[in-house]
């Protein structure tokens, strides 16, 4: 989808400083993503793309960007605690590159949009592909719309909603980054500390493939279906083939991380692109999130055997009192898991399990219960702390916005006792015993001197 009535702009695609609550790089992908679709778009614009808090930039680092490049349009992207450093970020944007129009974007804007419009900000998306959105807003600063679809817009009598539901593009249309793009070296050691239990395998470098979006399943504590809506959208598979061996070429590449909500949605996609990687000789090992419910045991022996060495599932509990918070397809029993663990030991693939602590109607014991079953199974458990985005609130402070982050439990979304809530604590931040292997069962890669970063922001030095 590509637009040619934008006067050719300099555009500024930023995640702001800040400390990162969690890292995965399949969430960092889309500010890549944002900004290549905007080159494609705009033709003629400067696009610059600055992960600050991965690249390790201080606020004289961004001064300087502001200062000197003078912006058109700045592109602010949030996450679930990523207000912290919005605020301020933006003093600097009011006080270094006054001329700028501002659009945030992202995952935390997709739930509660309201929340922004304190903040000094001209365009919020609020659903919708991300990329389509920041365009959409684009065109009304050019002045070519007044409204945007999915995007609250700031005029002269303050913020006017969306008049239609956000743009939801082709996956032909979603723009896949180049290697030399991202920070991979910023990634790898992000990833080093597995006992932080995000998603990444730590001493071998991940080429992140975003697979699909959307989702039917439509879990309360999530944001896909409200942002991506429920129909899954999916690259084809030599669309991925080609990003896979294209890239793996270019770069030091040693697995593949899917980016998608439910991976196995479509076995009959999933199964034919394990035959494609077992043609190519099964030479690309790979990883996936999906659910308990899209697996079977021919599909897992069929990943397997193209080179899969990790399947995620979001488990959350196998306490039946905590059953009725989760969609049926996600209430599984101990027998579902177990046969899960067996399919997945007979296909060499490690079993990671998603557990939730504080969902409504589970106890910490049951969670404590869950955990222990996993690790029973010869599983991986990653626990996250429940989110219930429904009791965020347009007038929350920013510590409060800040705290729906899945790992403290915000004011008002528990009823544990002082002694209850420190246990679940320990679960979240406790030691992790279950620390991942399998990156012994993945080739390593040779990298060059040269894969250390350099200083300063990407596209700005």
């Amino acid at each position: 989808m590509t637009h040619t009535r934008s006067t050719p702009r300099s555009i500024l695609v930023i995640w702001p400083p800040q400390v990162l609550s969690y890292f995965n790089a399949g969430h960092h992908l889309a500010l890549h993503q944002v900004a290549g679709h905007l080159r494609t778009a705009l033709r003629g614009s400067v696009v610059d793309a600055v992960d600050a808090s991965v690249e390790r930039l201080t606020w004289k680092d961004i001064g300087n960007a502001l200062f000197q490049k003078q912006y058109d349009v700045i592109a602010v992207m949030n996450d679930f605690d990523g207000v912290d450093g919005l605020a301020r970020f933006l003093s600097y944007v009011a006080e270094l590159s006054p001329r700028s129009k501002a659009v945030a974007f992202g995952r935390l804007s997709g739930v509660n949009p309201e929340y922004f419009q304190k903040f000094a900000l001209d365009a919020i998306v609020h659903n919708g592909d991300f990329e389509a959105g920041v365009h959409a807003a684009i065109e009304v600063f050019d002045g070519h719309a007044e409204r945007a679809p999915g995007v609250y817009v700031k005029g002269p009598d303050g913020w006017r909603a969306p008049d239609a539901p956000g743009t939801l593009l082709p996956p032909s249309a979603w723009y896949l980054p180049t290697p030399d793009e991202l920070p991979y070296a910023r990634y790898d050691e992000l990833y080093s500390n597995d006992a932080n239990k995000f998603c990444g395998i730590p001493r071998r470098r991940e080429l992140v493939v975003p697979a699909a979006r959307g989702c039917p399943i439509g879990c309360s504590y999530c944001e896909v279906h409200t942002i991506f809506g429920k129909r899954e959208r999916r690259l084809t598979v030599d669309q991925v083939m080609e990003y896979v061996e294209e890239s793996f070429a270019a770069a030091p590449f040693e697995y593949v991380a899917f980016y998608a909500p439910t991976f196995t949605l479509d076995r009959t996609w999933v199964r034919a692109m394990c035959d494609r990687f077992e043609a190519a000789g099964s030479r690309y090992p790979w990883k996936c999130a999906t659910t308990l419910h899209h697996l079977d045991e021919d599909t897992v022996t069929r990943m397997g055997r193209s080179g899969c060495v990790r399947i995620s599932v979001g488990l959350e509990t196998l306490d039946e009192e905590g059953h009725d918070a989760l969609p049926r397809s996600k209430q599984k029993s101990e027998g579902d898991l177990d046969r899960l663990a067996r399919w997945c030991a007979a296909a060499g693939v490690e079993l990671n399990c998603f557990v939730m602590v504080g969902l409504p109607g589970t106890t910490v014991e049951g969670t404590r219960r869950t955990v222990a079953k996993v690790h029973e199974l010869g599983g991986r458990a990653r626990p996250t702390v429940y989110c219930p985005w429904d009791e965020t609130r347009a007038d929350m402070t920013d510590r409060e916005m800040s705290a729906f982050n899945r790992q403290l439990f915000a004011p008002g979304t528990h009823s544990m006792p002082p002694e209850d809530l420190a246990a679940a604590y320990h679960v979240v931040f406790g030691p992790q015993p279950d620390q991942t292997e399998v990156f012994q069962h993945i080739p390593e890669r040779s990298r060059p001197v040269a894969d250390t970063p350099a200083p300063g922001p990407r596209g700005v030095r």
